[in-house]
């Protein structure tokens, strides 16, 4: 196992680790009453200053994680 495959699997760890901690983060910041249906509506509601914020950073987060899975893969076949 090189150093490139090692650094890979470590960033990889990393970034799921952020991941599920922004995503609990958004998750918190919705209520449980709108998480379970309530406070009405098919309700698209806009996000703005820090949710925004953090909101595009799990976007971007997620696919750069998906990008590393897929390069970690292929060097690990190599």
């Amino acid at each position: 196992m090189g150093f490139l495959e090692v650094a890979l699997q470590i960033a990889t760890i990393i970034m799921a680790v952020i991941l599920v901690i922004l995503i609990l983060l958004q998750v918190r910041g919705q209520g449980l009453g709108n998480l379970l249906g309530g406070e009405g509506g098919a309700g698209g509601r806009t996000r703005r200053g820090l949710e925004r914020t953090v909101f595009q950073i799990t976007i971007a987060l997620s696919a750069l994680f998906f990008v590393i899975c897929i390069f970690s893969a292929v060097a690990s076949r190599a």
